[in-house]
């Protein structure tokens, strides 16, 4: 999706090599510590000397008595010019600071002070953000007649499904993903639905379900039957060794899906190559105007309590409370038909835990008073700067398709609940203060970035970002501190 109206913007504000002068001595800026933290995790807000901005870290500071226009983008390990990095509106927490980016020319010295200054700070900035969000929103109607379309196919394809085979006779449709958590953003044009398919108790209420790690990050699972009567239709897809396929499994639902796409009548449906590593079926629907991507997740749903690599996870007490997070807590296991990279011998018979559809009632339901964002209670700006998260990334994989191939939605996803846990009230969050709060966020994604440590956020000993690819994520780290010192002109390009 494209970014509208930004090269007469930039071509009006200029460029410029170097930082202003500044007007007069420097004098520290105080600030107050953090009111909210992850376990194990600071935050600070270290003041620093205003100097050239680079593709690095961002420069923190107090309110300049000038503001510089932005400066170009220079090429791979260059020095960038000098605009400023956008103040913070006042807030009753700090902004995250953003440490210096491996590998920079130019990084800003950890202790330095901020330039002097108490005037208000421009609102250039925030104008900016609130008017990339008013072209991310989607318009009411394209959702509607894309979402009556996609809710078509799958009643359609699940009747067919549950009709075909015994094992998916009692299946269930739930909708996961940014549309459903309403943080989609330009477009109504990717679906993710979840097939569900309950496993059903024992005669004596025990679980029939035995769930073995298949690694040491506490999210991929062999799955087995234990020891009872098993339905006959389940047979098929067993291993030797007992273990339920998942492979076989996501096979036979495919062919059936293959089979029954040609009976829809109305519109164009297709079923897509296999992704390498993906869990997903996806489809492709076109009826013009419409060219819709539906992913089909197979899932298992097993009443059961969770696998003790949880126990430290969905740490919300001081945001959702205490009651929330005993709550999700007793609700159903959700397993993905999902391969584990890790295995020596990949068989494809390994699950993974899924959390979507708590994430989606947590992002839905953000609030840590339980007024926030309903019809007449105070706005926040939590969602807003998922948004901007996410359009921040897909625009740096336009940009940068080959470095950032690894990167997904679900890693800026993952920095914005831990960032709801940092800060965990909704005072944190006005919607006045969008830019601060991104920034905030941003602030602690590029922290993540730098030391190559992003925990799950239901599984903690589980990092999303593998060692192995460092110097990818300082790649990302740069460009997205670049961004910020810039004003974001990644915001107002088109690829």
């Amino acid at each position: 999706m494209d970014a509208a109206g930004g090269r007469g913007a930039r071509a009006r504000r200029g460029t410029r090599s170097t930082a202003p002068r500044s007007r007069g001595r420097q004098k520290g800026v105080a600030r107050s510590p953090s009111r909210g933290r992850v376990a194990g995790e600071g935050s600070s807000a270290i003041a620093t000397l205003r100097t050239p901005r680079t593709d690095g870290a961002p420069a923190r500071g107090g309110r300049s008595a000038r503001r510089a226009p932005a400066a170009r983008e220079p090429p791979a390990g260059g020095a960038a010019g000098g605009a400023e990095a956008p103040p913070a509106p006042r807030s009753r927490a700090p902004a995250a600071r953003v440490p210096a980016a491996p590998g920079s020319d130019a990084a800003v010295p950890d202790g330095a002070v901020a330039a002097a200054g108490r005037r208000p700070p421009p609102a250039a900035d925030a104008l900016r953000l609130r008017e990339v969000l008013s072209r991310l929103s989607l318009l009411r109607e394209d959702v509607s007649e894309a979402s009556t379309l996609v809710n078509t196919v799958v009643r359609h394809l699940g009747q067919a499904i549950r009709d075909r085979e015994s094992c998916f006779s009692s299946m269930e449709q739930q909708s996961a993903g940014s549309y459903y958590e309403r943080v989609k953003i330009s477009e109504p044009n990717e679906f993710d639905i979840m097939l569900v398919i309950p496993i059903k108790q024992n005669a004596n209420d025990s679980t029939r379900l035995q769930l073995d790690e298949s690694d040491d990050t506490g999210a991929f699972y062999y799955v087995s039957f234990k020891r009872g009567p098993i339905e006959r239709g389940w047979l098929k897809f067993l291993e030797e060794d007992g273990k339920l396929s998942a492979s076989k499994m996501i096979q036979a639902l495919r062919d059936i899906i293959k089979q029954e796409v040609r009976n829809i009548r109305g519109m164009e449906v297709t079923v897509a190559r296999k992704k390498a590593g993906s869990p997903a079926i996806t489809l492709q629907i076109k009826k013009p105007p419409f060219e819709i991507s539906v992913d089909i997740i197979l899932t298992l749903k097993v009443q059961q309590s969770w696998p003790p690599s949880t126990q430290a996870g969905l740490k919300i007490e001081q945001w959702l409370g205490t009651k929330k997070r005993r709550d999700f807590r007793l609700t159903s296991i959700y397993l993905v038909a999902k391969q584990n990279k890790r295995e020596k011998v990949l068989r494809g018979n390994t699950w993974r835990l899924s959390f979507s559809h708590i994430e989606k009632d947590m992002i839905k339901n953000h609030g840590n008073s339980k007024t926030c964002c309903e019809s007449n209670g105070p706005k926040c700006c939590r969602k807003g700067c998922l948004k901007l998260l996410k359009f921040l990334l897909e625009q740096l994989k336009r940009k940068y398709p080959k470095e950032l191939e690894k990167f997904c939605s679900y890693h800026v996803k993952t920095a914005f609940l831990h960032s709801c846990v940092m800060w965990p009230n909704d005072t944190d969050w006005y919607l006045g203060n969008l830019d601060h709060s991104f920034q905030q966020c941003l602030g602690f994604f590029v922290d993540c970035l730098q030391k190559s440590q992003l925990t799950h956020f239901f599984i903690p000993q589980y990092n999303l970002l593998s060692q192995e690819d460092k110097a990818r994520h300082h790649f990302l780290s740069r460009k997205i501190s670049y961004e910020l010192n810039n004003g974001f002109p990644v915001f107002h390009e088109n690829y």
